[in-house]
C-alpha cells in the first residue's frame, strides 16, 4: 500500500467494498462508522441480499480475520467462546479458542439460538473478553461483531430483548438493491466473484479509532443529542425509548461520521445522519401504536424535524 493517510485508505477500502457489495453506499460507511466507534451492528433483511458478502468484503479490504458463526437452535456457549480440550498426548488441557477470537465476527441470524447462548455472545461483545473455566482472554483489537436477523421467519426463533438490541451500536436494514445494482451485480458475478483489495491495515483501524476519540463537539450539539434521545423517551406511542447509552452511541457514532469525512469535528448533519441506525431499534411501542404500524423511522424523522438545532449564542 501507498504511503497515505489512515483516512485516504479508508476511502479506497470503502471503495473496494463497493465492488463486492452492490446495494446503497450509507450501509457501507455506517459499518466504517461502527468500527471507528468501537461499536457493533446488528444487520436485518430477508435471505439473499449479500449480508455475508458485505461482511466479507469488509474484513478482507480492512484486513480484518474474520469468522462465521451460524446461530441454531442447539448452539451451546461454548461453541462460540471456546473449550478446554483434553490432550492425550501430554495428558493437558488446551484452550480451544471459538470463533469469536476474531476481528470481524459475522453472527448468522442471532434470533435463532437460545437465551444463554445468545447471552454470551452479547457479553463478550460488551466486555471485550470472554471467561473460559475461570481464565479471562481479552478478545483481539479492533473488533467488530455482525449480527443478522431475517425478518420474515420467525417461527421458533428467540427475539433479543430489548436490553439486549440495547447493546448494538447501529442496526442497519437491507432492502432489495436497486435496478441499476442488480444489474451490475449479475454483469460481475455472472462471470467471477469479484475480489477485494486489501487497503488498510488493522492498525490503520487503531488509529482511526484514536482520532475518534479525539475528535470535538460543540457543547450545542451535544444537548442536541441529549434532546433527541428525551424528546423520543418523552413520546405517548413508546413503551420505551432511547437511554442515556443511546444518546452516547449517537455521539460516538457522529463523531466518527466526522472522522470518514475527514473532519476532526462534528456537524449536526453528522448527528442527523446517524439518528435512524443508532435509535431505530430501541424504540419499543405501545400496543396501541404497534397495532397502528408504527414506524421507527418515521418517528425519528419527526424528532429530527421538532428538534432543530440551535448553535451556541442563537435561538
Amino acid at each position: 500500500m501507498e504511503a497515505t493517510s489512515p483516512a485516504q485508505r479508508l476511502r479506497r477500502a470503502a471503495a473496494e467494498i463497493r465492488n463486492a457489495y452492490f446495494g446503497p453506499a450509507d450501509v457501507v460507511r455506517q459499518l466504517l462508522a461502527a468500527l471507528l466507534a468501537r461499536g457493533h451492528v446488528l444487520i436485518e433483511g430477508v435471505p439473499g441480499i449479500a449480508k455475508t458478502t458485505l461482511a466479507r468484503a469488509f474484513a478482507s479490504a480492512l484486513d480484518l480475520r474474520f469468522s462465521r458463526i451460524q446461530f441454531t437452535a442447539d448452539l451451546l456457549p461454548s461453541d462460540i467462546v471456546g473449550t478446554h480440550v483434553f490432550n492425550p498426548k501430554d495428558a493437558t488441557f488446551h484452550l480451544h479458542e471459538g470463533p469469536i477470537f476474531a476481528q470481524l465476527v459475522l453472527g448468522d441470524e442471532i434470533n435463532r439460538a437460545p437465551a444463554k447462548t445468545q447471552s454470551a455472545m452479547l457479553e463478550a461483545m460488551q466486555e471485550r473478553q470472554v471467561t473460559i473455566e475461570g481464565v479471562t482472554r481479552e478478545l483481539p483489537s479492533p473488533v467488530l461483531v455482525v449480527a443478522t436477523q431475517n425478518p420474515v421467519e420467525t417461527e421458533g426463533t428467540f427475539p433479543l430483548p430489548e436490553a439486549q438490541l440495547d447493546r448494538f451500536l447501529l442496526r442497519i436494514d437491507l432492502h432489495y438493491p436497486s435496478l441499476e445494482d442488480e444489474v451490475t451485480m449479475l454483469e460481475r458475478y455472472g462471470a467471477a466473484a469479484p475480489r477485494t483489495g486489501l487497503c488498510m491495515t488493522a492498525a490503520d483501524v487503531l488509529v482511526l479509532q484514536e482520532a475518534v476519540a479525539r475528535t470535538h463537539v460543540e457543547s450545542d450539539l451535544v444537548a442536541y443529542v441529549a434532546g433527541l434521545a428525551r424528546h423520543l423517551r418523552d413520546d405517548d406511542a413508546l413503551v420505551l425509548g432511547p437511554s442515556p447509552r443511546a444518546a452516547l452511541n449517537l455521539l460516538q457514532a457522529s463523531k466518527a461520521l466526522a472522522v470518514l469525512s475527514e473532519r476532526d469535528f462534528v456537524l449536526p448533519e453528522d448527528v442527523m445522519a446517524m439518528a435512524k441506525p443508532v435509535f431505530r431499534h430501541r424504540l419499543l411501542p405501545t400496543p396501541d401504536a404497534a397495532a397502528a404500524g408504527f414506524d421507527p423511522d418515521a418517528r425519528i424523522d419527526q424528532a429530527l424535524a421538532q428538534i432543530p438545532h440551535r448553535p451556541r449564542g442563537k435561538g
